[in-house]
């Protein structure tokens, strides 16, 4: 919390949360925040204030999602929803190539790069962490995604620390909320207070303390910052989930063969919905269509390590069985995603287990496996059963 008193800071009322909206607009950004749509909070376009959903709770559950709406005025009083900010950056569907023929010789056309500047405004920290993630797997290393790291580049970020944790969130025992941290240009906490809500900004970045110097309000004040405190303090003790990021890659490692895996086979459906919300998963196929003229174009689409064909090679799919895609998405993602990338690839916004049709809770099966290998890592031993 200290880091936070040594940022510029500015604390101002909607009316300045308007103006820095519209600050946005005028360098020509497309702003993206969250929005009520299909009683669900999810991903869209932002023209002010009143589009955000005012009033509006989630409450999660293993395999259950519920939003309602009370007269507190809050804006950001919900946990996350079954979208992430993922597709801003790395979307479900894109255009690859698109190859014509001319006389005997085709002709491929590259796609040219999409990548229009935008702003996010109201991503949550554990959802920033996620972008950190991607940006060391799709955007780092030898060979980076070009188009992810165009993408990435172009957009602003105004994180919007979570002061409404769900009952399926366990992000602060993954060191990702709920709090801002990490790379982002502008973090914004909500604040209530006798004359109304209040939203204390900070700047993040250069961009961040560019956007600041063009909105009204007054210099957050010491009491300010302990309220933030308070409020961030107050989210992090409502969460009854929690997991160990450094001590579950061994428990994991050692129990490939643990009876467990058997028996979540036994319950889940093997249809991806948990990696199709997840914010870090990454793993995609290539489709090819054909037009009546010729026109072949290539894109490419997000797919789950749950579907037959994700590892299917010339003499069939080598985890046939849905125990064994089970353990493969729980053991990368909390495992072997270390020894790949250095960091894990779960930042505890506990999308997959509000989202899985048979409420299977990744925390849950995690606590079992270290159960009866006797060792339980620190944290796991704080996991609640299914609520």
């Amino acid at each position: 919390m200290d880091l936070v008193r040594n940022r510029a800071s500015l604390v101002v009322d909607r009316t300045g949360l308007d103006a820095l909206i519209r600050v946005l607009r005028t360098e020509g950004r497309t702003i993206i925040g969250p929005v009520l749509r299909d009683r669900a909070i999810v991903p869209g376009a932002l023209d002010t204030t009143d589009d955000l959903p005012e009033g509006w709770h989630d409450e999660q559950a293993p395999g259950r999602y519920h939003v309602r709406h009370s007269d507190s005025g809050d804006l950001f009083g919900w946990a996350v929803g079954p979208g992430s900010w993922k597709s801003a950056f790395f979307p479900a569907r894109s255009l690859v190539w698109t190859a014509t023929q001319h006389a005997d010789d085709p002709v491929v056309t590259e796609a040219p790069i999409d990548a229009p500047p935008v702003a996010i405004f109201g991503a949550r920290p554990c959802e920033v962490a996620a972008t950190a993630v991607l940006d060391r797997v799709l955007g780092g290393g030898a060979i980076a995604d070009p188009a992810y790291r165009a993408r990435r580049d172009a957009a602003l970020v105004l994180v919007a620390e979570c002061g409404a944790p769900a009952n399926t969130c366990f992000c602060t025992s993954m060191g990702t909320g709920p709090g801002a941290g990490g790379t982002f240009d502008i973090a914004l906490t909500e604040l209530p207070g006798p004359q109304g809500w209040r939203y204390l900004l900070r700047s993040g970045s250069d961009r961040g303390d560019v956007m600041l110097r063009q909105v009204t309000g007054v210099p957050a004040s010491a009491e300010m910052l302990d309220q933030r405190d308070d409020v961030l303090s107050a989210a992090a003790s409502r969460m009854s989930r929690a997991m160990s990021a450094s001590s579950v890659p061994s428990l994991l490692a050692r129990n490939l063969k643990n009876p467990r895996w058997e028996e979540v086979a036994s319950r889940c459906l093997s249809c991806g919905n948990c990696t199709m919300v997840c914010p870090t998963c990454y793993c995609s196929a290539v489709e090819d269509t054909t037009t009546i003229d010729g026109t072949v174009e290539r894109h490419r689409r997000w797919d789950t390590c749950f579907g037959l064909g994700h590892s299917l090679l010339h003499s069939g799919p080598v985890r046939p069985t849905v125990r064994s895609r089970y353990r493969q998405w729980l053991t990368h993602k909390l495992s072997t995603w270390h020894d790949q990338f250095g960091m894990s690839g779960c930042v505890g916004c506990g999308r997959c287990i509000a989202w899985c049709p048979v409420g299977i809770d990744l925390t849950e099966e995690v606590a079992a496996i270290a159960a009866s290998d006797g060792a339980v890592p620190v944290g796991i031993e704080k996991t609640r059963a299914r609520s």
